[in-house]
Order: structure tokens, then sequence, then C-alpha cells
């Protein structure tokens, strides 16, 4: 028999210039944009797959901004298109397929999965120099050393192992002046929640509960929809109408309906039901280091739960079958660093209005009583909804240490107090973050400056880029290429302005700001000399309704579902969107495509010299006409 001995387990060391530690949504949308921009990057994930809160293991909804035309863009709607073209029955494994697939596919990235930071190094100028990660599936030590380093982890795992400043729980009203603070500091968060998954079938279905699991004979039992509080929030309203809201012309009348929403437990299973977000637990104990009996109890609740829709009382559940239970929870609060501006509830309600807007939020700020699924026994609802302005800008200050010179992150730790954090916290909000801080980052590496000094010289830079990348700034335009600007055009003087007005979705006024054309219609640039041409960029109409995508009400904020009914449809890609399309170049055809799926197409023209460049519009995945916010090229 051979013995084969080894003192150390194996190591394994990494160079890079951004290292991302974390593989949710943020942390992906970081390292794909620092990858476009051409600098390298290493990607950690404690996960088998990318995703966290939205992925396979945990199954939390998408959610964003309210309103049609706020819908996120960028990256995370490549993300969707994608899922939406290639996975039309939204199976949450072929989901993981595709936000895998995106990372993977940037040639400038290294990922490396099932691995937990837990160590880290500083110099002593107050900067990081590596990371150190455990890699469980190869037993190896993995350390990072990089220029820069973002902590996308959601319970900022960095901050106490290289002294980053941080928070944790909810300010008293008197530090910020937050209507929404407490009278007293506290450690107290938000908590966690597992969910259940079931389908719909033609037969009667039986559920025997394992021997573990909670007994809930009626609603009342849990708070469910037999106990709906309405109760004011007195003091909270107090606050309100002694502060800010008043001078804005508001009224009490006005707060007593829109201030305070309490919410019930909803518990019938649908396609476009409710997805149990209310089994909670967590904010009253440590998120972090507790996480694991939370999640015992969280599991014996959850099973409780599904028998009692099944076994006890009339819920019109008895052809319906439990598919999946989760077992990992999904976290909602933890640590937030403290940045060069900690944005506050005062910021979201005025609207964001920041210099330095590299994102935005519109989702209501939604605070979860700390005692989660047990709040009911204390005659306080499970969540409180403050309304929030939608969008508001969120700016990049809030993105990157206040005291690590090299330290940036995204995702639910950004630096915001409690009570924004309560709105930024949801997963496509944080996809923007992620994707401003990595496009932050690459013009550091870049241009050998500082998280501050791309604040201070770069800003407008940092802004254009994202536009570009198809993300939404509001109150600002996107600027269009002088080249293109300088072109003749084949439109008319009216839809020439809503093709260069910079204005890239409907606005507030319902204006379309798109150009509406035939099927087979093209749009050709005559730039007067042979002109050598690098990038066309073109973006079509995503169907801001959603109304030609799904058939689902919940599916049409973000395609993903968890219950499954019969009257379940599949998805299909937003019928404006245009599916084939070619470019010329002089009469020569340089590019088609005859099965895109994407709203956002940049296209490199690798130095082609033209007088002319002509972009015909053959077919659509279902529209009469074709919609076009924007076409330039440089």
């Amino acid at each position: 028999m051979l013995t084969v001995k080894t003192d150390t387990m194996r190591h394994v060391d990494h160079r890079c210039d951004l290292c991302v530690v974390g593989g949710g949504l943020s942390g992906m949308c970081a390292a794909i944009a620092a990858a476009r921009e051409g600098i390298k990057v290493v990607l950690i994930q404690d996960r088998p797959m990318f995703g966290g809160n939205c992925s396979s293991e945990i199954r939390m909804w998408v959610r964003g901004a309210k309103g049609e035309c706020n819908r996120e863009t960028g990256i995370i709607s490549e993300l969707e298109e994608e899922n939406i073209y290639r996975n039309p029955n939204l199976q949450f494994s072929i989901w993981d397929g595709v936000m895998w697939g995106k990372v993977t596919s940037e040639k400038n990235i290294e990922v490396i999965m099932n691995c937990s930071v837990c160590d880290a190094d500083t110099d002593g100028n107050g900067s990081i120099t590596r990371v150190v990660g455990w890699q469980l599936t190869t037993y190896t030590w993995h350390t990072v050393y990089a220029k820069y380093f973002a902590d996308c982890s959601g319970d900022s795992v960095l901050a106490p192992v290289v002294g980053a400043l941080f928070r944790v729980g909810r300010e008293a009203h008197s530090e910020f002046n937050e209507a929404m603070g407490h009278e007293k500091a506290d450690l107290k968060t938000m908590g966690m929640s597992c969910l259940l998954q079931a389908v719909e079938t033609d037969h009667k279905v039986e559920f025997i509960p394992p021997k573990w699991a909670y007994v809930y004979e009626n609603d009342e039992d849990f708070g469910g929809d037999g106990v709906k509080v309405k109760e004011q929030d007195a003091d909270f309203l107090a606050k309100r109408n002694a502060s800010a809201y008043l001078k804005t012309g508001g009224s009490v009348t006005d707060i007593d309906v829109k201030t305070v929403v309490n919410m019930s437990r909803p518990h019938s299973p649908g396609t476009s039901g409710t997805n149990l977000w209310w089994l909670e637990l967590g904010g009253e104990y440590d998120s972090i280091h507790d996480a694991e009996k939370l999640r015992d109890e969280l599991i014996k609740i959850a099973y409780g739960i599904w028998d009692h829709i099944k076994n006890h009382g009339n819920h019109g559940a008895d052809n319906w079958e439990l598919e999946w239970v989760g077992c990992l929870p999904g976290k909602r609060e933890s640590r937030r660093y403290v940045g060069r501006y900690i944005l506050t509830e005062n910021d979201v309600e005025a609207g964001g209005k920041f210099k330095d807007t590299i994102a935005y939020g519109g989702w209501p700020m939604d605070d979860h009583s700390p005692a989660g699924f047990y709040s009911f026994k204390e005659k306080n609802p499970p969540s409180k909804l403050y309304p929030a302005p939608s969008p508001y800008g969120i700016p990049y200050r809030s993105l990157y240490s206040a005291n690590i010179k090299n330290l940036f992150f995204a995702g639910r730790n950004i630096s915001a107090t409690h009570a924004a954090m309560s709105s930024t916290r949801v997963m496509a909000t944080c996809s923007l973050l992620g994707q401003a801080m990595g496009t932050a980052a690459a013009i550091c590496v870049n241009e050998n400056l500082t998280p501050d000094g791309v604040y201070e010289e770069r800003l407008e830079e940092l802004q254009g880029k994202l536009m570009d990348a198809g993300c939404y700034l509001p109150g600002f335009v996107r600027n269009i290429p002088e080249l293109s600007k300088s072109a003749k055009l084949n439109l008319s003087d009216a839809d020439r302005e809503l093709l260069f007005n910079g204005c890239e979705r409907p606005d507030e006024e319902g204006k379309i700001n798109y150009v509406s054309l035939n099927k087979g219609d093209s749009i050709t640039f005559d730039f007067g000399k042979e002109t050598e041409l690098h990038e066309l960029r073109v973006l079509f109409d995503l169907d801001y309704s959603r109304k030609s995508v799904s058939a689902n009400k919940k599916m049409r904020v973000f395609a993903m579902r968890l219950h499954t009914g019969k009257d379940f449809k599949p998805m299909t890609v937003a019928a404006p969107i245009v599916k084939d399309f070619e470019v010329y170049a002089d009469g020569k055809k340089v590019f088609s495509d005859d099965d895109n799926y994407l709203s956002l197409r940049r296209i490199s023209l690798d130095g082609v010299k033209a007088k002319t460049l002509e972009v015909r519009f053959n077919e659509t995945h279902g529209s009469e006409k074709v919609h076009v916010f924007s076409c330039d090229v440089k």
C-alpha cells in the first residue's frame, strides 16, 4: 500500500488588477463591467453557482425600482433577456447556467468558485495587499494579490479583517434626523428567509409533514391572512409631521394614507402569487454568526407552513405539490460599510439629486421587523413600507471605503443607513451598483487613480461609460458621438432629434423617445467622405410594459418564477426587439444577425473605412413596427 504524506494543503497564488469577493448580481456585474474595460479580474464566489439570493439555492425574486419605465438596464438586462430567450419556462438550473456563462465568457475574468475568503493583509498606508480564501472542493488555499479589491459579499466579509469602517443595525433618529430612526440606536437588522417552491398538478397530492415540522392549525397561529394589522405607527407619523414632509406641502392625511403599509402573510400558492417572503428570522440575532441555527428554525417553519396550506383549512391547494424547499436562507441585512458618503432616508426622499449619481433605486423603504416570522406576537406587521420616489439617484461616493484606500463595495452593504438600505438592498438595484463600481475600478486601474480620484477627475467619464453600456442615470442624458451628429441621416428632423436626444426610455410625461420604422427600413449615415468607423451602437425597445414578454403578472417584473400553476405561460422575447438586422458600409455587408434577442447591441466595426453606413432592420420578435431608441456610430 502506497502512503503519501504531505505537511500542508495546496496553495495557489493569483495576481490581477481587481479582486471581486462575492458572486451575487452585484459582484457579477462588477466583474463583467471591469473586464469589459480591459482590466484583469479575479472573481471569488463562496457557492457553486452565481446569483446569490436569486440563484437556484435561494430563489428570491429580483426586484428593483417601481414604475413601468424605471426598470433597470445594462448588464442585468442582458442577463434577463438571455434567460427569456434560452429559458422560457424559467427553470432555475438553466438560470444558473445563464449567469455562469455570462461571467465565464469574459476573457479577462478568472473565476474561483466554492471559495470562502477568510483572511486579508494590508500595508502600512491603508491599502489591502491580498486576500486569502479556502476552496472546499479542492482543499486549496487561494491567495489573490490585486491593485484594488471589491467586497460584494453582502456581509462585508473584508471589513473586520482589514479594519474598514462599518455599521450594523438601526440608527437613532437623532443621528441623521431620519423619521424612520429609532429613539436609540440598536444592533437589530432585517432577517433572512427560506423559501418554498410548489407546482400545480392535475390530481390531488397528499403531503405528510415530518415529525420535526412545526404545526399551525389556524392562520392566527402565525399571524396569517386571518390577522391583518391595521394600526398606524404614531411615533413615525409624529416625527414625520415635524420634519421635511410638511415643508413640501404635504398633509397629515397624505401621511396617513401613503406612509405606512402594514402587511399580512398571504400563503395561497399561485403563479403570480406570493413567494412566502415572510418566512423570515434573524433580525434579533447576529445574522452572520447565528445563521446556521436560524436556518434550522426556518426549515421547521417552512415545512410547517406547507403542512398548514395542505392540511389545515381550505387553501385551494389539493392539487399542489411541494417540489423544493430552500436550505440556504436569503439574507437581507448584516454589515454596511462606511464610505465617503452615507446615503440616508432624507436623501432617498429628496430624490437623490447627486452630481455623482451612478445608479438609482426606486423600491420603497421596505423595513422588515427584526422579529420576522414571530413579529405577529407583538402585533407588529412583518414589514412596513415607507414610500420612496422612483427613481432616486445613488452617489458614487457610497461605493468606496472612507478609510481603506483601495476598497470598493457594491450590493446591500453599501454606505447607507439602515433606513436607506431598506430600499437600496433589492437585487436589481444592487446589479446597477455593481456595474457602476466595476466601471469605476477599471478607470482607477487604467488612469492610476484612487477611488476618490475618479470622483474628483473622471466623474463624467464614469457616467458616460455607464450610459453607453445601457445604464439609465436619472437626471442625465447620454452624449451622442460627434461623428453621428455631424452625419446626414435619411430621417426627418423630428426623428433625428428623437434618435439623438440622449433619452433612451419613455420619460415621465409619457414621451416615447424612440424612432418608429417599418420592418425593412434602414437608418443611413452619410459622413460626406471616407471615414474610419469603430463601433455601432443600437438600442431597441425592450417593451417597458412587458405585456409581450409574459401573460403572468409577476413574470413581467423580472423573468423569474417560483410557484407554477397551470396558468403559467412560457416567456417570449420582447416583441419590439429586432430579431434580424444587417449593417452595410458603402453597400458592402459588414455585419448581420438573424437571431438577435438583446435590446442593446454594440458592434465592433474594426476600423472599416466608408462614406456611408446603413443599418437595415428586417424583422422583429413580433411587433409590426421597429422601435429604435438610439443608433449611432463612432
